[in-house]
């Protein structure tokens, strides 16, 4: 299970259900991959374009608070 918390502009952010700290989020756009912290809002992983890594930073960034949220809310932190 990979509870999906957004799709916008051809990007979809999730989480997998046996995730672990630190809080992170999945993003995939195509066949491109990231990973990002939500604290600190760097990447951990990415195989994506520049421009399209530095596009799922802006929407992470702006929708961090909901992520974080939904993040503790499933894993009942």
């Amino acid at each position: 299970m990979s509870p999906t918390l957004l799709i916008e502009n051809g990007f979809k952010f999730f989480f997998y259900a046996n995730e672990h700290l630190p809080r992170h989020i999945h993003v995939v756009k195509g066949d491109d991959y990231a990973t990002i912290d939500l604290t600190s809002l760097t990447v951990r992983e990415s195989c994506m374009k520049r421009s399209d890594l530095k596009a799922a930073l802006v929407l992470v960034s702006t929708h961090r608070e909901q992520f974080e949220r939904k993040w503790d809310e499933f894993f009942k932190r």
